[in-house]
């Protein structure tokens, strides 16, 4: 029996099988949630334990998605999801319990909240820190448009986003403006690794006296009870109570220090208590925090010891835990090979420092973390600062070399043109997960960056084709005294067994020519490249002899291949993984109209639109980017001439 099997799911699932919508579970007695929450972490591991996803986070809110749901008119009242890695219990709870089975599968439903999937998602969700504002804005929305009926907004905001620059710009003005938003704080003490900064070490030492935090809320209570707060008064109430309580406590709360209501905190398992508490302060007015203490992994032993490894840890054993490798091939992933090169010239070059921010352990920046912490920084969840953090560095004489992820590197991008690339300071942007990455989806598919990065005076642009021009771009760079450069590589294991070369240096804006051939010219760059020379090859065997050039650098240009094919050949394949609006194949074009070169160019690579999720090989094939469709446009111009 199998999780695709709808009477299955009613047989073991006796209470989670009845809920088809957010009203089906409000129709239980509160002591039924309990066992609902129960059955959803055993239909999560289940779903989970053959069908890879966010495991850790989503097992950790349970309980609060559970009472949320239970406690709100959902989806008339809104639930505002930040990251969305806490979200399966919701997708489950909501109308997708039945096809949760194809989560994160093309054509299935979507790991992340999404508006397009359903009405209960409220808003799009899979980049940290933006569901304060997202949530202030529908509050206000609601007011503004004078509903008939209160519309309760919820932002629930965990994985340590809240330390996002975003959420507190959002804070400072909820707490100014008129709006009902409640905000419930899913503190786990985790982001993906380990939170970082003051921040996280201020949310675990909150726990201000529990007998206070009973007491205030006894009082609240009463008071409310017998039409003692009003709205007129609620200032002065909420100014004495955090005078009090800072009093009392000897400490000052960040939250209740910007004059917004805080409730906290409280146990986020004892579902119960939440459903109270919910239904106590949901239809307050003002802005207000609702402080949850979670566990990562919450029911299942060995993800709440190592939540780090639980994030999204693959197809695992549901009874031993173990988790199940897959057959090594003996290649290295890039950001492997990113993380020990990188250690490897540290260790030579005392300059080089590491910057990341919240993805030590995505990025393979752990590495350096490790053997010389004293020169690596995780920032958190905080691109921008990273940086501008990395050009501070960079202005005073060290070598940055700042990884982040291509998708959550557009969140600097002012950063990286206002504060890098204007000083021309040498700061290397390692950019990992570029291009297609697969199940994530539309959030996080890597598209963009060779476009908005290319059109940055000073910087250069380069994607190497495998692990060892990896590695020699690396090296060629950290002894650069100005100029910014972006290094962009993929997701996933690169092409070598053998990918410990010996350092050569790159000459900065220096292609390759990898094959002649005669009539159509293949000009790629990055990664997919190899798939390219898979394609040549095959046509090669067939009697076709079609050119094949490594571009290596989006910026500056390689002129003297640029020329070299103009004058040879009659039409040429831009192949990138990457959009197709102002990346490689733009370039190529506008190069050729501005020479006045009279070559046809046809474009590979990601089309403009947004990619939904699914394997790369299936995304690749949705694109029109696998080998097939490659050789059928080559052979296509090929016939032309």
């Amino acid at each position: 029996m199998s999780l695709s099997d709808k009477k299955y799911i009613k047989d073991a699932y006796p209470l989670l099988g009845k809920i088809d919508s957010p009203s089906d579970l409000r129709k239980l007695r509160l002591s039924e949630l309990p066992t609902v929450c129960a059955e959803l972490r055993k239909f999560m591991i289940e779903a989970l334990s053959e069908n890879p996803g966010h495991f850790a986070s989503s097992m950790g809110a349970v309980e609060l998605t559970v009472a949320l749901h239970y406690a709100l008119n959902t989806p008339y009242d809104r639930v505002v999801w930040d990251v969305g890695h806490q979200a399966y219990s919701h997708k489950i709870l909501t109308g997708r319990r039945d096809e949760f089975y194809t989560n994160r599968k093309l054509n299935g439903i979507s790991g992340f909240p999404n508006p397009d999937e359903s009405d209960c998602d409220s808003f799009i969700a899979g980049h940290a820190s933006n569901s304060i504002s997202a949530g202030m804005g529908m509050a206000v929305a609601s007011r503004l448009n004078k509903d008939d009926v209160r519309r309760n907004v919820v932002a629930v905001i965990g994985d340590a986003s809240i330390g996002g620059g975003m959420a507190f710009e959002a804070l400072n003005n909820a707490s100014i403006n008129a709006n009902n938003l409640l905000i419930v704080l899913n503190d786990n003490d985790m982001a993906i690794d380990e939170s970082v900064g003051a921040l996280g070490e201020y949310m675990t030492q909150i726990n201000t006296s529990a007998s206070y935090n009973n007491l205030r809320y006894k009082i609240y209570k009463a008071l409310k009870k017998f039409n003692l707060i009003n709205e007129k008064h609620k200032g002065l109430i909420l100014r004495f109570n955090n005078s009090l309580k800072a009093l009392l406590s000897n400490q000052q709360n960040i939250f209740e220090g910007l004059n917004v209501r805080y409730f906290g905190p409280f146990d986020g398992h004892d579902v119960e208590r939440v459903v109270r508490v919910l239904n106590d302060i949901k239809d307050m007015d003002g802005p207000r925090i609702l402080h949850l203490r979670t566990r990562k992994g919450k029911g299942f032993e060995v993800a709440e010891k190592n939540p780090s490894v639980w994030h999204a840890p693959g197809k695992f054993d549901p009874v031993t835990g173990e988790i199940k490798k897959s057959k090594g091939t003996g290649v290295l992933k890039y950001q492997d090979v990113f993380g020990k090169t990188l250690v490897e010239l540290a260790e030579k070059n005392e300059k080089i420092v590491g910057v990341t921010a919240a993805m030590p352990s995505g990025t393979s920046m752990c590495v350096m973390q490790e053997k010389i912490p004293e020169r690596t920084f995780d920032v958190g969840i905080a691109e921008g600062h990273a940086v501008t953090f990395s050009a501070g560095l960079a202005k005073d004489g060290l070598k940055p070399f700042c990884a982040i992820y291509s998708t959550f590197l557009q969140r600097a991008y002012d950063s990286i043109i206002n504060d890098v690339a204007i000083l021309n300071l040498p700061v290397t942007f390692c950019i990992d997960r570029a291009g297609l990455v697969g199940e994530d989806g539309v959030t996080h598919q890597g598209a963009f960056d060779l476009a908005y990065m290319r059109c940055v005076p000073n910087m250069v642009v380069a994607a190497p084709m495998n692990e060892h021009w990896l590695r020699n771009l690396m090296f060629t760079v950290q002894s650069r005294e100005s100029g910014p450069v972006a290094i962009r590589y993929p997701r996933g294991n690169g092409v070598l067994v053998d990918w410990k070369n010996e350092f050569q240096s790159v000459e900065i804006g220096k292609g390759r020519k990898l094959a002649d051939g005669d009539k159509v010219a293949v000009l790629s760059i990055g990664h997919i490249g190899n798939n390219v020379s898979q394609v040549v090859d095959e046509l090669r065997n067939q009697g076709i002899n079609v050119a094949h050039y490594d571009m290596v650098f989006l910026k500056p240009l390689d002129e003297s291949i640029m020329k070299e094919v103009g004058e040879k050949y009659k039409a040429v394949v831009t192949v990138e993984d990457g959009t197709v609006v102002g990346g490689l194949g733009t370039t190529v074009a506008d190069w050729f109209n501005a020479h006045d070169y009279n070559v046809k160019v046809r474009k590979v690579g990601i089309p403009d639109e947004f990619v939904p999720h699914g394997t790369i090989p299936e995304l690749y094939k949705l694109c029109k980017m696998d080998n097939e469709s490659i050789k059928e446009i080559v052979l296509s111009l090929h016939n032309q001439f």
